[in-house]
């Protein structure tokens, strides 16, 4: 496993509990080290779960000198954007790592989200580095990580895996490997249909919440309850389902993915403009969440400069340990900007900065509290007391009930 994150470690532990020989490869160090002493940095897999890949024979190793043994490589390191376009900096270092080191007969597969086109044009000529010929000497595959972090319910093993391969018969290795690992393979009919519905599950998350955004910002100028609207229209049990509004879109997914897709229709010279709109109207959430805030402190002759704000739940979503793309950054850069003093509470996030300026951690709700904003309903907190306590409340997820409580 090239790559020990959210995808290559959960992939790794169950390549172990399969009875496989795994080999971790991660550039960093404090990782590899972590995971020798039994330390896991990923929330889904625990002490107990990294203990028992010990005691199965994995190993994690910074040294890429692995690759020339294994059967089986996969590629599992990080993309996402610089300056709004694609980052592939790891895969083509990954790449390069591997192809110097191939060994025939073995293979590799890129499970890194990209845009279509990537695992021919930019992996396999770095695979093809060494002198083996992809398809003949080694077979090559793609199969989409669909890992969804804090998911009790679909997990890796449960959760169908799509695989593609560059010949028929790649694909066929690929997903015998696969089908070790989970409980259904699904074969695409090539490695770029394979690369294309990862972004295309993503981009329709992406569209559907800024349409549900859109929804909640319309029924707020018109007097609308958003939610009971959204509740009505989730009782209808064939051509529609429910998603809900918030403070913006986060973590590495939604944000990310779709951009890539935008990015290789713009190269072609296509038209994107749903994802593009999208994106725009889920990242203009946390300045919208702030103009409701402004427009609650200013009631009864209030402003929002002085004001004491305090967020609730700052990671991407409720319940997971993930700062990425959150959109409390948003908010609380907007708010700043504004001159109201932020603090923020967050069981899963002890530290959290903002350009450079860590927001002041809070107990809780106290009385010097103006407004309290929930962004992340986390399962530790008591909305209840909560929303009998604090002077004001800003819901953004609408799920809390008072008469000092207003949802977006």
């Amino acid at each position: 496993m090239v790559g020990l994150g959210y995808v290559g470690l959960p992939l790794a532990r169950r390549a172990a509990a399969a009875g496989l020989a795994v080999v971790g490869v991660d550039t960093d160090a404090e990782v590899v080290a972590g995971l020798a002493a039994g330390r896991s940095h990923v929330q889904d897999i625990g002490a107990a779960a990294i203990a028992g890949m010990l005691a199965a024979g994995f190993t994690a190793t910074a040294d890429f000198a692995a690759v020339s043994t294994a059967d089986t490589v996969v590629i599992c390191v990080p993309t996402g954007l610089v300056d709004g376009e694609p980052d592939l900096r790891a895969v083509l270092a990954a790449g390069r790592a591997v192809g110097a080191r191939l060994r025939p007969g073995s293979l590799v597969v890129l499970e890194s989200t990209s845009y279509p086109g990537t695992t021919e044009e930019v992996l396999l000529p770095l695979l093809e580095s060494g002198g083996l010929v992809a398809g003949v000497d080694f077979n090559l595959g793609y199969s989409p990580e669909r890992i969804d972090p804090g998911n009790g319910e679909y997990v890796l093993e449960n959760t169908p895996k799509v695989v593609a391969g560059l010949t028929p018969v790649c694909a066929k290795r690929c997903a015998a490997f696969y089908e070790l690992l989970v409980d259904s393979v699904v074969v695409a009919a090539g490695l770029r249909e394979a690369e294309t519905s990862k972004l295309l599950e993503n981009s329709y998350r992406l569209v559907n919440i800024a349409l549900v955004n859109e929804l909640a910002v319309f029924c707020d100028r018109l007097g609308i309850d958003v939610w009971d609207v959204l509740r009505c229209s989730a009782t209808k049990p064939f051509g529609f389902q429910p998603f809900s509004p918030g403070p913006g879109v986060g973590g590495h997914c939604i944000p990310v993915d779709p951009r890539y897709l935008a990015n290789r229709a713009r190269a072609e010279g296509l038209p994107c403009s749903v994802v593009t709109t999208a994106h725009e109207v889920n990242t203009g959430m946390p300045g919208y969440v702030v103009r409701r805030a402004r427009d609650i402190l200013a009631r009864d002759g209030g402003r929002v400069f002085g004001a004491r704000v305090l967020l609730l739940g700052v990671t991407y979503k409720a319940d997971v340990a993930d700062l990425r793309q959150s959109p409390a950054t948003g908010v609380v850069r907007q708010l700043r900007a504004l001159g109201a003093e932020v603090s923020y509470h967050d069981p899963h996030a002890p530290t959290f900065t903002v350009d450079g300026d860590p927001v002041p951690a809070s107990s809780g709700v106290d009385p010097g509290t103006d407004l309290v904003v929930l962004l992340q309903a986390h399962r530790d907190y008591d909305l209840a007391h909560i929303a009998r306590t604090a002077k004001a409340v800003l819901d953004t997820r609408g799920i809390m009930d008072g008469d000092n409580v207003e949802r977006l």
